[in-house]
């Protein structure tokens, strides 16, 4: 296996490229606060030797290991959890109390997934998805406190991209790892002007009204920085907040315009690439839109699925 590719931040936080669909796309953070260490998302079990070996790079034992925190169990974040946990003997994984059943029993997860996507380009994303005994979960409310040896980080529940869905915030790193629910933004997008952010509204829980306001509530605790599973890092997120709040308002107002289309969803997707496009164009991004499909055809096909499914299902006030 190659070596893993890992990007130093300070206070004790490394980003691990889990290589889920191409480089650049998806981390894991690996915590180290004294001799203990915690991971903040997982990848996918194709991922899990990488995770692995970033803790012999950092000259870690797998018994040094104390939490797998995962911020939601979508697959590109928490696919390879149980396979993780089975090579960490002493770790606890933290899940959302409305997530924590998904991990123990993923099976409602795989068939779900399976039925989009069907079994072989499942196997190929994600591979065997591995059960954590429900004795090695524990669940976090909102606002809980926990310790990583003496570093004490806080659980936020945070709606908006899913309702099982934490953010974690680390006051020891001026930080928040934010999950989905500070957007996305890929280094090959950064410019001279900094980074390009944008939100996910993957399906089926995107919820507009809680999105702003778990940016706000984030935005409260005054971060320096956010960690981002897609991908890393972005410093000053009280700067960045802004777009997030125009985009999805603008996300929301391109829905209701494409209902009346014969196809909504692909009419919202279309929408949504000549805007995302416009913005990088105003962010001074390469022009070639085949390089800019490359990076965001998933994540626009994604967002524009969610969308959708919100059009259908809860823009007029019912229940996702």
């Amino acid at each position: 296996m190659h070596k893993p590719s890992l990007i130093d931040f300070h206070a004790g936080i490394t980003a691990i490229d889990t290589e889920y669909v191409r480089p650049g796309l998806d981390a894991s953070h690996l915590v180290v606060q004294g001799e203990r260490a915690a991971f903040v998302d997982t990848g996918t079990t194709h991922s899990v030797p990488l995770l692995l070996a970033a803790l012999k790079e950092k000259n870690l034992a797998p018994e040094q290991v104390d939490y797998v925190f995962l911020t939601h169990v979508h697959l590109d974040h928490a696919g390879g959890a149980g396979a993780l946990m089975a090579a960490l003997p002493r770790a606890t994984a933290v899940l959302h109390p409305r997530g924590a059943r998904h991990m123990a029993d993923p099976s409602r997860l795989v068939a779900g997934s399976k039925a989009v996507y069907g079994d072989a380009a499942f196997d190929a994303l994600y591979g065997e998805i591995v059960p954590i005994p429900a004795e090695r979960i524990r669940t976090v409310e909102d606002g809980e406190k926990l310790a990583l040896a003496d570093r004490e980080l806080e659980f936020l529940h945070t709606e908006g991209h899913a309702r099982h869905h934490y953010c974690i915030v680390d006051p020891a790193a001026e930080a928040i790892f934010t999950g989905d629910c500070f957007g996305i933004s890929y280094r090959e997008l950064d410019t001279a002007d900094g980074p390009f952010i944008f939100p996910t509204t993957t399906p089926v829980q995107f919820d507009p009204e809680a999105a702003h306001a778990t940016l706000h509530r984030l935005l409260s605790y005054a971060p320096r920085h956010a960690f981002l599973t897609h991908f890393s890092h972005v410093s000053a997120p009280a700067a960045l907040a802004p777009q997030l709040h125009r985009d999805l308002d603008a996300y929301v107002d391109i829905a209701r315009r494409c209902r009346a289309a014969d196809d909504p969803e692909e009419s919202i997707r279309l929408a949504l690439r000549e805007w995302t496009f416009a913005r990088l164009d105003a962010h001074g991004f390469d022009p070639d839109p085949v390089l800019r499909d490359e990076i965001l055809h998933m994540d626009l096909a994604l967002n524009a699925q969610g969308l959708a499914y919100w059009l259908a299902h809860a823009a007029d006030g019912a229940p996702a």
